[in-house]
């Protein structure tokens, strides 16, 4: 049976680069990078030359950059560091509707916990913010706007330079969450005013369990993890060394590979999407149409439920996901897509493939064979969907 995997917003593969990189530093180059002596200073500087590289994949320097353990505790490190080193301005927080749940709880956190009041900032069908909207509820109060760039549940990319810009005139601090768009297109501190944006390494194919966060000049941050002076004091705890080279290594490769890369998916993408289109009915196309990202097709597919689909799929050796992939257990209609204004009942038939380089025409082809005969038999299964069809045919 071939075996297609398509759910790469959740998880993918270590590149054998990356891997090969990574192994000497679990048991050769096994030094403390915090300590005095020579073997330690090794490895720090192996530490800071991956530092570099990070800094280098997105236009920053190398002082800017924070190692974490994954992008939702860069999210968490931005959200809480930023607020509470701030709070004596003000305690009003904005967040858009749509954001990670790393980002959504962070902000509740400080609000059930530190008195801050949270603006769920609303977004359009396609899960835009409008920059005259963020205008418009930013106060005095306002020590911290949390927009992300890009979604991995609809693929939307915002107007990021835009909202930053409102952010930056009235001396708000703006962070983005750019997990799902750091390695897939490019991204330039530079030239997007933003004061904080984390990042993720699986996203880039280096492991699980490490991510970054970068910060503009000399940005306050409460830290969130207690310890030490690692990281400059940001963050406690000795650096898991072998993940931050594997970090380090897949930012250097990726960032000569953009261009190619988003090319590859985008055909890709846009195969499926036609494809799926023309062969099952009743399907939306979740997201923006042309602003997202290149490797991500989402769709709610009327009359099912999506894990019903993702089950019957995965018996045929296809991997997708319904959405996001931290709350995909989470059994009820997803927040995100209720932003958007879809009803529940279509909501619930939520699809979300994400494509990687990996991914060949073959693969989408064998896709569009399976999904609409499983689509046909769950719809098969269901009294609303036979209702609806009943209704449309008497019509």
């Amino acid at each position: 049976m071939k075996r297609v995997y398509l759910d790469h917003a959740a998880a993918t593969p270590v590149r054998r680069e990356v891997l090969e990189a990574m192994l000497p530093y679990f048991s050769e180059f096994y030094g403390n990078p915090a300590a005095v002596y020579d073997l330690g200073a090794e490895i720090k500087e192996v530490l800071e030359e991956q530092r570099t590289q990070v800094a280098r994949l997105i236009g920053a320097r190398r002082e800017e950059i924070v190692f974490t353990s994954s992008g939702a505790e860069a999210n968490n490190l931005a959200i809480k560091g930023a607020a509470l080193a701030n709070q004596k301005k003000g305690r009003h927080l904005i967040v858009s509707a749509i954001e990670h749940h790393s980002v959504l709880n962070a902000a509740r956190y400080l609000e059930k916990f530190h008195d801050f009041e949270v603006t769920f900032l609303p977004v359009d069908q396609y899960g835009l913010v409008d920059p005259q909207r963020l205008q418009k509820f930013l106060t005095p109060a306002t020590v911290l706007v949390s927009i992300q760039h890009g979604s991995n549940e609809i693929g939307t990319i915002q107007n990021l330079a835009e909202l930053a810009v409102v952010c930056r005139t009235q001396g708000v601090l703006f962070h983005t969450d750019a997990v799902a768009t750091v390695g897939q297109v490019p991204v330039e501190v530079q030239t997007l005013p933003v004061d904080l944006l984390s990042l993720s390494g699986p996203a880039l194919g280096a492991p699980k369990g490490v991510g970054a966060l970068y910060f503009r000049d000399k940005l306050r941050l409460v830290p969130q993890i207690h310890g030490g002076i690692q990281e400059n004091g940001r963050r406690g705890g000795t650096e898991n060394v072998p993940a931050i080279v594997g970090l380090g290594q897949a930012a250097a490769l990726v960032q000569g590979e953009l261009d190619a890369k988003a090319r590859h998916l985008s055909r890709l993408r846009d195969l499926l999407v036609a494809g799926l289109q023309e062969r099952v009915p009743q399907v939306l196309y979740t997201g923006h149409p042309v602003q997202r990202l290149p490797g991500h097709a989402s769709f709610c597919v009327e009359g099912i439920e999506g894990e019903a689909l993702l089950f019957m799929l995965s018996r045929q050796g296809i991997y997708a996901n319904t959405g996001s992939a931290c709350a995909s257990k989470a059994l009820k209609t997803s927040p995100v897509l209720t932003a958007l204004g879809i009803a529940p009942d279509v909501a619930q038939g939520s699809v979300v493939f994400t494509l990687s380089q990996d991914n060949q025409e073959d693969d989408v082809h064998y896709l569009l064979e399976q999904l609409p005969p499983a689509v046909e038999r769950l719809r098969s299964f269901s009294p609303v969907w036979r209702k609806k069809m009943a209704a449309v045919a008497g019509a």
